[in-house]
């Protein structure tokens, strides 16, 4: 099916920087914004014993507050999308942070795992908004051939976040409690919407091209390569976070390291998905699809070994910096793919990219607590991320092949509406 594709305009600036340029300011202020999120969405991995033991629930239901999130970022972000279509961007993402941060302040003095529980599906719907247009507004104010640069400085902030971030976190947890860990996320989102407020322009929509429809915007859910894009995203955050959610007990319970270690061999996975950042937003711009072939199958082939080896301390280590880096190799990759297939739509395709993304987040570490409760243990959860990343290589040769036909179609010169696919 061929659809139809209207230029892409600038929500932010009639100029955008040439490719190969510096990116602009409000690039890097959004990534210090997505650090304070991306802190409080994967802080939890590290933070889940002394939750359950705190508010008296198993290890696998204080798993559920990962999902918890990653429900909110996929119901949010497409609904905030929407109904902020037409709000000038900046003033969105002003809101979004205050609720962001109000959400963690009830969260720190809550007593009930309802109430927290609760509290992460409020946070996280205001993440996922926060997400969706910071991304719109990325790719908005780079040219083309940035893309994956602008979207590897977004997905640097949760790289951030993992090198210092969560294992801060891990370390506020087991020396002040839980709740301190949430007090220095509402801290750090209050630094973020000072950056906000000063830095990112106000902008509006293009109007040349008139105000967005939502109607005009929601045909992109016609195109098959959207979908497979989705899909792409969906398996390879699942296959991460399998995994990822339950590290800090394998490290302890089955690698025999103490309490200690678990933070440093998080910020050691952070370490590696942010130089895995870095890679991968200079590669994907060059190579679109040769970025997410060899991330997803060095992914899989990481899992795999963690699998057979997590009851090795020094293995399990190194295989934890292996898979941060992996991982998020290909992540500029996978962003940058939707809003190349989303066309003149690039206000839904930064919410598309974010509910993928979580729908991922929240079946993985299902999934993985279905193992673990299943008897079969932390480090069965390896092999469950293996097989969804496997998934992901496999529909990523459906979705190139699909789109070298697209680029023949156009080399001979048919249909209008054809789109050529950057691969």
């Amino acid at each position: 099916m061929s659809v139809r594709r209207s230029r892409v305009s600038p929500v932010m600036s009639p100029t955008a920087p040439r490719a190969g340029s510096r990116l602009p300011t409000s690039v890097y202020v959004l990534g210090v914004a997505v650090f304070a999120l991306g802190t409080s969405e994967f802080m939890l991995s590290g933070l889940l014993p002394e939750i359950a033991d705190d508010l008296d629930v198993s290890i696998p239901r204080a798993g559920l507050l990962i999902s918890a999130f990653a429900v909110g970022m996929v119901v949010g972000a497409p609904t905030l999308a929407a109904a902020t279509l037409r709000l000038p961007r900046r003033t969105t993402l002003v809101g979004l942070l205050v609720v962001f941060g109000a959400g963690h302040v009830v969260g720190a003095v809550s007593t009930s795992y309802g109430v927290l529980f609760a509290t992460r599906v409020v946070s996280a719907l205001a993440c996922a908004g926060f997400w969706a247009v910071g991304a719109a507004v990325a790719i908005a104010t780079v040219p083309h051939g940035a893309r994956a640069r602008a979207m590897a400085v977004m997905v640097g902030g949760l790289s951030v976040a993992n090198v210092a971030g969560v294992p801060g976190g891990a370390l506020l947890g087991q020396h002040f409690g839980w709740r301190s860990a949430f007090w220095a996320v509402t801290l750090m989102t209050a630094v973020a919407l000072v950056g906000v407020v000063t830095l990112v322009p106000r902008g509006a929509p293009d109007a040349a091209a008139g105000p967005p429809r939502l109607r005009q915007e929601l045909r992109i859910y016609r195109d098959p390569q959207v979908w497979l894009a989705m899909a792409t995203i969906a398996l390879f955050a699942g296959a991460t976070f399998s995994f990822f959610s339950y590290l800090a007990p394998l490290l302890t319970d089955v690698a025999g390291l103490g309490d200690a270690w678990v933070p440093t061999v998080l910020a050691l996975f952070g370490a590696g998905a942010f130089l895995g950042t870095l890679a991968g937003g200079r590669m994907a711009d060059r190579h679109r699809f040769g970025t997410m072939y060899v991330g997803l199958t060095a992914t899989a082939a990481v899992l795999v070994a963690c699998a057979l080896l997590a009851a090795y301390p020094v293995a399990i280590v190194t295989l934890s910096v292996l898979l941060g880096a992996t991982a998020f190799t290909t992540a500029p990759a996978l962003n940058a793919r939707i809003f190349d297939v989303a066309g003149a739509a690039q206000g839904l395709a930064g919410a598309t990219a974010t509910s993928s993304f979580n729908i991922g987040n929240t079946v993985g570490p299902w999934l993985g607590g279905l193992v673990i409760s299943a008897g079969l243990g932390y480090a069965a959860t390896a092999w469950t991320g293996a097989v969804l990343a496997a998934g992901a290589v496999a529909v990523t040769a459906v979705a190139g092949r699909s789109a070298a036909r697209r680029t023949r179609v156009v080399a001979r010169g048919e249909p209008e509406g054809a789109v050529k696919a950057t691969g």
